[in-house]
């Protein structure tokens, strides 16, 4: 008798099909270099600690940088959420945004 182990074996993977259709991402800019980037935020957690350190590492990075602060849009959570993301895509056109950081929670 051959107590060797079966190298054949099934595999059943846990994940489902997906529900939500794949969306392609947008283009990327080649470089963020003299890019206007906004910062999204839902006000909750540290953003305004965090996104300063975002932008100088960025900027050390990639040299001249504009930001957009996350008041110009509005809280991404509660209250006016919903207007908030509504108009989210026309502010940022209207800005000439090139890039967006949605942080801490977004």
């Amino acid at each position: 008798m051959d107590d060797a182990p079966d190298p054949r074996f099934s595999v059943l993977c846990p994940q489902g099909p997906s529900a939500v259709p794949e969306i392609p991402l947008a283009p990327r800019p080649p470089t963020l270099s003299q890019r206007r980037v906004a910062f999204v935020w839902d006000f909750m957690f540290r953003g305004d600690e965090i996104f300063p350190m975002i932008a100088e590492a960025l900027t050390s990075e990639f040299g001249d940088m504009e930001f957009v602060s996350p008041e110009t849009f509005g809280s991404t959570f509660g209250g006016d959420e919903h207007a908030v993301l509504d108009e989210l895509p026309s502010k940022l056109a209207g800005l000439g945004v090139d890039a967006v950081i949605g942080g801490v929670g977004c």
